[in-house]
């Protein structure tokens, strides 16, 4: 597990961010200097005044070398304990350095309101930090990885778990990590052992996956020393059924599963859902791990531990909350995605930025040319969406609702077409035909859906309902909706970019009048 280093001038909040993300990570947490002071015996004023500067830099480079060989932390830096060359090649080569930056009147005014002794600022504070940043301006700015101090702590630790794509969800048992990384699938034996999950390890993907990434995921488990057998499914959402799950039950029992062993689901969300169900109730409950490799799986059907598997009449109409204990998306993965289903996963990107997050939404007005350019952020600030709507409400409860956003029609949409629109078309579809019913009844203003469907438009997705469905199967549809409550239906409505509404609505004949 790669060390976090938190880094910046004095002010910047290092210390405490540093305990919110290693809580928020579950991660333990290592203060440079309380190690300095430790070593040394004495605080940090006595060690420079009565052995020097230079004696207090050996020292910050031994408790540097003992933070890196240690299992991966959250490690706050000092403001100055980078500027030599061979501690900062250390960080950078055990772990990723995150820089915190404000600017001087909020560093002044904090350390003001600080009464511990920084010795390289001692006398007029605002004089001397000026200097200090002034003679630090290249070496800090030479860092890449940036977040904005001047917000709270609890911003700021965030604002780094989205920039790395680290996430530890809770509320469902013991809680688990969600990673995004680049080349992680060749590291994924490593993270299973790591988490102390036994094999035998059954690899469940479906025939489009398989070819790709199963012979890789097979040798990254066998070189991690796991006895690991691959089944591989039909693709698509017509195979979403329980005779899918019971191959999967029997291909269970074939590779020598016991309770103790571990799923690992391989693919979008059709394979995740399928082999989380046949993890849930195989032997009363085994472990299973999620490597999405769909831009729909990563940034939705991944999180939040909902598995199952359609019936004729809906879809995930049988399924139970069932959490994984890892999930890792590889963003590397997506460059064998054909065209088509990566533009229909971006609509649940656009709806996570619809629902709680203003600039994911107009990083995906900007276009399909400049969303292509930085998938990785996309799927790490998607991800971060629904990572933090699970936290407050893991069982949809509540404001986990929603989520649905653009999910009642399209499911419907989805259903009667015969699955001939992906799920993330048939939720473009839904967003826009949602957002003017939102309209309709006053929760948004004119104009919202207008500027959705430009936006959906812009990254080839569709917005108009198929003219060929029938209206009374598409009404049939939604009123069989998991979602339905003493006969109606809830929907998640946006009343603005950033923030929905969840509004019941009896009359589905209302609810669709001027598709």
């Amino acid at each position: 597990m790669p060390h976090i280093y938190l880094y910046g001038p004095s002010g910047s909040g290092k210390s405490t961010v540093g305990k919110i993300l290693a809580d928020a990570l579950g991660y333990p947490l290592t203060d440079l200097d309380a190690e300095i002071e430790r070593m040394a015996g004495r605080g940090i004023p006595g060690i420079m005044t009565k052995l020097g500067e230079p004696l207090f830099r050996d020292l910050e480079t031994a408790a540097l070398k003992s933070a890196a060989s240690g299992p991966g932390a959250v490690v706050a830096l000092g403001g100055g304990a980078l500027l030599r060359v061979e501690n900062r090649a250390l960080a950078e080569s055990t772990g990723k350095v995150i820089l915190l930056e404000a600017d001087l009147p909020t560093l002044a005014a904090r350390l003001s309101r600080d009464e511990t002794a920084r010795p390289l600022l001692a006398g007029k504070l605002e004089t001397k930090l000026s200097g200090l940043l002034e003679r630090r301006r290249e070496h800090y700015n030479s860092f890449l990885l940036r977040v904005d101090a001047s917000q709270s702590p609890e911003n700021i630790a965030w604002d780094i778990q989205r920039l790395l794509g680290r996430y530890r969800l809770r509320g469902m048992g013991a809680g688990y990590d969600v990673i995004v990384r680049e080349g992680g699938l060749d590291q994924l034996g490593e993270m299973l052992e790591s988490r102390k999950l036994s094999g035998p390890v059954l690899v469940v993907s479906d025939m489009n996956v398989a070819v790709h990434y199963g012979e890789r995921v097979m040798e990254s488990l066998r070189k991690a020393g796991y006895v690991a057998s691959q089944v591989v499914i039909p693709a698509g959402e017509a195979h979403k059924t329980v005779e899918t799950v019971t191959a999967l039950w029997r291909a269970a029992l074939d590779a020598g599963l016991d309770r103790k062993s571990t799923v690992l689901a391989l693919g979008g969300g059709v394979a995740g859902d399928l082999a989380g169900f046949a993890a849930s109730t195989f032997m009363r409950g085994v472990n299973w791990v999620a490597v999405p490799t769909t831009l729909l799986a990563m940034v939705d059907a991944s999180l939040g531990g909902k598995t199952g598997f359609d019936l004729p009449e809906g879809k995930n109409l049988v399924g139970a909350f069932h959490p994984p204990r890892l999930v890792l998306a590889d963003p590397d993965t997506l460059s064998t995605l054909p065209g088509r289903e990566l533009r229909a996963g971006l609509a649940e990107v656009v709806k996570h930025g619809v629902i709680a997050d203003p600039g994911l939404y107009e990083l995906c007005a900007w276009g399909w040319d400049a969303v292509a350019s930085c998938l990785p952020e996309i799927v790490r600030r998607g991800m971060g969406v629904k990572v933090k709507i699970i936290e407050e409400d893991p069982y949809e409860r509540g404001i986990r609702a929603a989520l649905n956003f653009g999910h009642t029609v399209g499911h419907a949409v989805e259903l009667v077409s015969g699955f001939g629109l992906l799920h993330g078309e048939a939720v473009a579809v839904g967003m826009v035909a949602e957002a003017r019913l939102a309209e309709r009844l006053t929760v948004a203003g004119h104009g919202l859906s207008e500027s959705l469907a430009e936006t959906l438009s812009g990254l080839g997705l569709p917005v108009e309902v198929p003219e060929n469905l029938p209206r009374g199967e598409l009404i049939r549809a939604m009123k069989m909706d998991k979602k339905k409550s003493a006969g109606v239906v809830r929907f998640a409505l946006p009343a603005q970019i950033g923030r929905v509404e969840l509004v019941d609505v009896p009359d589905l004949e209302m609810a669709i009048g001027e598709w």
